[in-house]
């Protein structure tokens, strides 16, 4: 049985499979916020990893290693041309970008700073450490580019993923209610900055639905805010440490 953790097939076929479990609870909750596909998926494959290490006598960390990691690492790849793939709803639009450009860029740029102060004034009002803080200070970037940022200047790229999880599952989960109540479909280019930035490409999933303008808003601002983390984060953790 153990040959089986040994290829990352293990890890591919267990990210799938709860993933599937998730995204079928989900439709039977009638979208139930727990049960978002996403985050049943990551606390499932959790629960199952910390099972079978101990039923092997081995520790979770080096069972995840040696037997998840492998096919784990295969799957974020695709990470990466999945984020630049929203090239595609961007371009279909790009006579918005190119009118609101200006005003674009300036409200993801002041987003992202207001984002990073607020991050840093609630982490020290409930006494986080400082590590804690570095991981949460990339989680407004995609997960492909906010895990590398958050290694970088000393973060924890666990701590880092959860957040950045926890925020599309949020804004998946809640996509309806805030369009409804906060009536943000009125300024589909709003609506779309919006949902790009807090839930990154689930987000931007969602506003593809709202609409062919809300889309190419939402992949715009997954693309800038990840360039804008990029620059700013580092910066912004050697002048508050």
């Amino acid at each position: 049985m153990s040959v089986i953790f040994t290829t990352p097939f293990f890890g591919i076929c267990l990210s799938v499979v709860v993933y599937l479990i998730g995204q079928w609870l989900f439709k039977k909750s009638h979208g139930l916020f727990f049960f978002q596909p996403l985050f049943v998926a990551m606390v499932l494959g959790i629960v199952i990893l910390v099972v079978l290490a101990a039923l092997l006598g081995k520790s979770t960390a080096s069972f995840y290693t040696t037997a998840y990691k492998p096919g784990g690492d295969l799957i974020f790849w695709f990470l990466n041309p999945a984020t630049i793939a929203f090239a595609i709803p961007l371009y279909k639009r790009n006579d918005i970008i190119k009118k609101y450009w200006v005003e674009i860029l300036a409200a993801l740029i002041v987003g992202s700073v207001i984002s990073l102060t607020a991050i840093v004034g609630v982490s020290k009002l409930i006494g986080l450490s400082k590590t804690a803080i570095e991981s949460l200070l990339p989680q407004a970037a995609t997960t492909a580019i906010a895990l590398p940022i958050s290694a970088s200047i000393g973060g924890n790229s666990a701590v880092t993923a959860m957040a950045c999880i926890l925020n599309a599952v949020i804004i998946y989960a809640l996509g309806d209610w805030l369009v409804k109540t906060f009536r943000l479909n009125s300024d589909p280019i709003g609506a779309g900055l919006g949902l790009g930035t807090s839930g990154h490409t689930i987000g931007s999933a969602y506003a593809l639905k709202l609409g062919s303008v809300q889309g190419s808003m939402a992949a715009i601002a997954v693309v800038v805010i990840g360039v804008v983390i990029d620059l700013i984060v580092p910066i912004f953790s050697k002048l508050i440490f």
